[in-house]
């Protein structure tokens, strides 16, 4: 079986965009990788792109189709379908590429230093602004150098830097180990937000060793993508916020009591709460009826959704 397998969760309305991804993982120089991509009930079908490679290329893709269970659950279908013989996993989103060498750096830098996980950085269109790299991040936090070129690190106390600001982090750029191949699994349930976040968190903590590599990765896509498919004014806006403050209170609690990991979850989740409020807001300012099911189903599992909102209204009021 190949050394390293590459995990696609595969949801397009629209033919080539999965062709590009699979060009992307057979450009590498790391030749040993097989491909599982994972049909989640598509409205495009991936057999479509698969019959435009090779026949070679064809040979290593396989396709595992399922019922819709969103990004979460896809990508646990493809880990539970990887070879017992395969060292490690890699993510790319059906909608990215890689970055040529990636995965042959990526093997290279875990084998190297023992490491169970890998980081590299992310580039992509304006959209995508917010990402910033390793190198910036090794500007900013004290890190240790393991190479300077390419720029390979180790980060002291990642969790308490990835959770103050999470942006140089993508599963498309991301390379997992044997160990967390077996033990770590992402939160089907999180469809539309932060199940990615969860997921780094708990393979950070799993992980003998972690290192993060300044070159890019992986380059993010223009396809479906469901978080930011979901604008300020759509319904599904306040299921997100939901869903993101729901991963946020999970993590919290692998967290007590380290101070510096719970404060920025705190404050993030009132974020999320203040963001799902403002939406409501605009909903009753274009004369539409808040979503009360949702708000009710939230204000159930977190009292202090009630307070923001009681503040919320108090300096619209005083304002």
């Amino acid at each position: 079986m190949a050394k390293l397998t590459v995990i696609i969760p595969f949801y397009q309305k629209e033919p080539g965009i999965l062709g590009r991804a699979l060009r992307s993982v057979f450009a590498q120089e790391l030749n040993d990788v097989d491909v599982i991509v994972v049909d989640d009930e598509s409205p495009y079908p991936a057999d479509g792109d698969i019959i435009a490679l090779l026949p070679e290329e064809q040979a290593r893709v396989r396709i595992v189709r399922q019922e819709n269970a969103g990004p979460g659950g896809a990508r646990n279908t493809g880990l539970d379908h990887v070879a017992p013989e395969t060292e490690l996993v890699a993510f790319l989103d059906s909608d990215d590429t890689f970055a040529p060498g990636h995965l042959f750096r990526a093997h290279a830098a875990m084998t190297r230093y023992g490491a169970d996980c890998y980081f590299a950085s992310i580039t992509g269109g304006d959209a995508f602004y917010y990402h910033f790299g390793v190198a910036d991040l090794a500007q900013s936090e004290a890190v240790v150098r393991l190479e300077e070129d390419p720029l390979l690190v180790e980060i002291p106390g990642l969790t308490q830097v990835m959770l103050k600001n999470w942006s140089f982090l993508h599963l498309s750029a991301m390379v997992i180990g044997r160990p967390l191949i077996e033990r770590v699994r992402f939160d089907a349930a999180l469809r539309l937000a932060a199940e990615d976040v969860l997921f780094f968190c708990d393979c950070v903590m799993a992980a003998r060793r972690v290192v993060l590599g300044a070159e890019a990765g992986a380059v993010r896509g223009e396809g479906v993508n469901i978080f930011h498919g979901v604008d300020n004014d759509s319904p599904q806006f306040l299921r997100q916020q939901f869903n993101t403050w729901l991963a946020l209170d999970r993590l919290e609690t692998r967290f007590t009591g380290r101070t510096a990991e719970v404060a920025s979850l705190r404050a993030y989740k009132q974020t999320a709460r203040r963001q799902a409020l403002w939406g409501q807001a605009r909903r009753v300012r274009r004369r539409k009826l808040p979503q009360f099911d949702m708000l009710a189903r939230w204000a159930l599992r977190d009292p202090r959704l009630i307070a923001s909102a009681v503040a919320l209204a108090v300096g619209k009021v005083s304002g």
